[in-house]
């Protein structure tokens, strides 16, 4: 992992206790919401590795509850995200499981509501920093450092370019872009 300035070693600001289990998780819980577009109501959410082993004693789970609220990593409210689940109406469900994963603090979020459901696969790499590496299981890669927007579309003619006349209209330079049978994405999302 290459770090660019003394700010990634030291970390993000944050509820504690841990970068990666705290930090993290409440970020994958956030852009899982994010990527959902709305208040999801319910949450079934896999652990894997040290996110399975350690989600209670490190705030993996609270922090995944508060971002799926909408709560930023140093959001005081993520300590009572239990509480304001129950209040907002979202129903969780912690899975921890034992397969192995390319990295071990993995967590795959399946949120829905009576309109819908999405999959997010997201990894907490350390410092506070998440990676997605599936959505709906299409692989992609974000990271949150370049802006991004995620297309899914059923696969239709005209589809892409009037993305691309959008963005154009704007001026927006869509460089990079990746098509996935049925669905299409951008690698061009706002950092998180």
């Amino acid at each position: 992992m290459k770090f660019t300035s003394v700010f990634d070693i030291i970390g993000p600001v944050m509820i504690g206790p841990s970068s990666s289990h705290t930090a993290g998780a409440a970020r994958i819980g956030r852009v899982a919401r994010d990527l959902f577009g709305r208040q999801p109501k319910w949450a079934k959410i896999h652990l894997y590795g040290s996110f399975a082993e350690t989600y209670r004693g490190h705030g993996t789970d609270v922090a995944i509850v508060g971002g799926l609220l909408n709560y930023d990593t140093f959001d005081d409210r993520i300590k009572t995200a239990f509480e304001d689940a129950e209040k907002a109406g979202l129903e969780y469900e912690f899975i921890p499981e034992t397969a192995n994963t390319e990295h071990p603090n993995t967590a795959r979020l399946v949120i829905g509501d009576d309109e819908g459901e999405m999959s997010v696969v997201g990894i907490s790499i350390g410092g506070g920093k998440i990676e997605v590496s599936e959505v709906n299981g299409f692989k992609l890669r974000l990271t949150g450092g370049m802006p991004a927007i995620l297309v899914v579309h059923d696969d239709r003619a005209g589809c892409i370019a009037n993305v691309a006349n959008c963005l154009a209209m704007h001026e927006v330079n869509s460089w990079t872009y990746g098509s996935i049978t049925y669905r299409t994405w951008f690698n061009s999302f706002n950092g998180y």
